[in-house]
């Protein structure tokens, strides 16, 4: 069988014929957007498992069979950034800057394989979110094959959540899902038919197009879908970021956990809260120094890891001294996530309470902690909120501390 060609194919499905199936194909991976929606960080640059995301893009796709050519769409302020990166696969041909909308990033990437492609040579290019790390060489096949085909191809996946229509807040009406799909990059086409799309609705024309299959179709050029993959993420939101981290190839599982202590103020003195004291203010009454911030932790990362809870592990009873240091506590739960092939990859703490005033003694803490857990300092993230008057903390009785960890279950 031959796939069709930009004379068989837009005006409705080929037919098969019996020559042979052209599947070299070649990729153009976007990397020029603005990430509006992970306020102050580039997406693309965010490291996850160690390196760049855009490097486990490009490294994913470059693995993918059949694949010849890669050429990268950048931000222009990047182009030459990346053109240096040690990263970057052998099959990257190009980094180009993009334009201010995806379609003329598109165009600019398919622009430099028109230049490097023999007259008539047919091929199947392929379209890809640069923030899509965990495509597989499966599905990468797929959507060549269908494209070779068909003449035009995007993997979807199935609507599972169910559609409502909202109004001014109100729902107006419930969606039928079943004829609905979620599309995915990447997205493949034969020259040819992107070719004579950009004939028919120039990119830099007024129309704007969310995808390639959009401009496909209002060419008329049938676009065939293929089954897609849940695990093929887009990274969006920060919380993306963990999400494609603990799914990539050969990496930890990630587990997250929550903890929470509180104690009312005590005679005694200094303050002892994340791992340091406080001069001139009351320590907290407990059986341990009191430290809530150190307990919470505890907790988070013993729940995390399955492990029960600090209370389990250090009773306030005679098995546990009185008095004891809250890192000593911190260094034991720490000896039972090892024990469980787990380690800490980051904190999240949260010290709520109306006195003392801890805005100069954050950072300390900060570095306190990172330093008892094992961590870098931009791994660990120490809050305070004066408890807006409400309960013992509101009241400057006392403290609380609220604290969520992420670790890695090791393989």
């Amino acid at each position: 069988m031959t796939a069709p060609t930009a004379e068989t194919a837009p005006t409705g499905r080929a037919a098969p014929t019996e020559e042979p199936i052209v599947l070299a194909a070649d990729a153009i991976v976007v990397a020029a957007g603005s990430s509006t929606r992970m306020v102050g960080t580039d997406k693309l640059e965010a490291r996850i498992g160690g390196r760049p995301l855009l490097a486990w893009t490009l490294e994913a796709l470059a693995r993918a069979a059949g694949l010849e050519r890669i050429v990268v769409v950048a931000a222009p302020g990047r182009v030459d950034e990346l053109r240096a990166r040690d990263w970057l696969p052998e099959r990257v041909i190009a980094v180009v800057p993009g334009g201010r909308r995806r379609q003329d990033s598109v165009a600019a990437g398919f622009a430099v394989l028109e230049s490097l492609a023999p007259a008539g040579e047919e091929r199947v290019v392929l379209v890809h979110d640069g923030a899509r790390p965990l495509v597989s060489g499966d599905l990468v096949a797929r959507v060549v094959v269908a494209a070779a085909v068909h003449g035009a191809a995007i993997p979807v996946v199935p609507v599972a959540e169910t559609v409502k229509r909202v109004t001014d807040g109100w729902i107006e009406a419930t969606i039928d899902r079943a004829p609905l799909a979620l599309a995915q990059t990447p997205q493949g086409v034969q020259r040819g038919l992107l070719r004579r799309a950009y004939r028919l609705h120039p990119p830099g024309g007024p129309e704007d197009w969310t995808d390639e299959a959009a401009l496909l179709e209002a060419c008329r050029i049938p676009v065939h879908v293929v089954p897609g993959e849940t695990s093929n993420l887009k990274v969006t939101l920060a919380e993306d970021l963990v999400r494609a981290e603990a799914a990539l190839p050969g990496r930890a599982r990630q587990r997250v956990g929550q903890g929470s202590d509180s104690h009312p103020f005590g005679p005694d003195a200094p303050l002892m809260l994340g791992g340091i004291a406080i001069p001139g203010a009351p320590r907290l009454h407990g059986h341990s120094d009191g430290d809530v911030a150190l307990h919470a932790i505890a907790d988070a990362l013993l729940g995390a890891a399955s492990l029960g809870d600090l209370g389990r592990l250090a009773p306030a009873g005679p098995e546990t001294p009185r008095g004891v240091a809250s890192g000593e506590l911190l260094q034991a739960v720490l000896g039972r996530l090892r024990e469980a092939g787990c380690r800490p990859v980051s904190i999240d703490l949260t010290i709520v309470g109306a006195r003392p005033r801890l805005l100069a003694w954050l950072e300390p803490m900060r570095d306190a902690i990172a330093e008892l857990v094992g961590l870098g300092a931009e791994s660990v993230s120490v809050k305070a909120s004066s408890g807006n008057l409400a309960g013992m903390e509101g009241a400057g009785r006392g403290l609380s501390a609220h604290a969520m960890a992420v670790i890695e279950v090791l393989p």
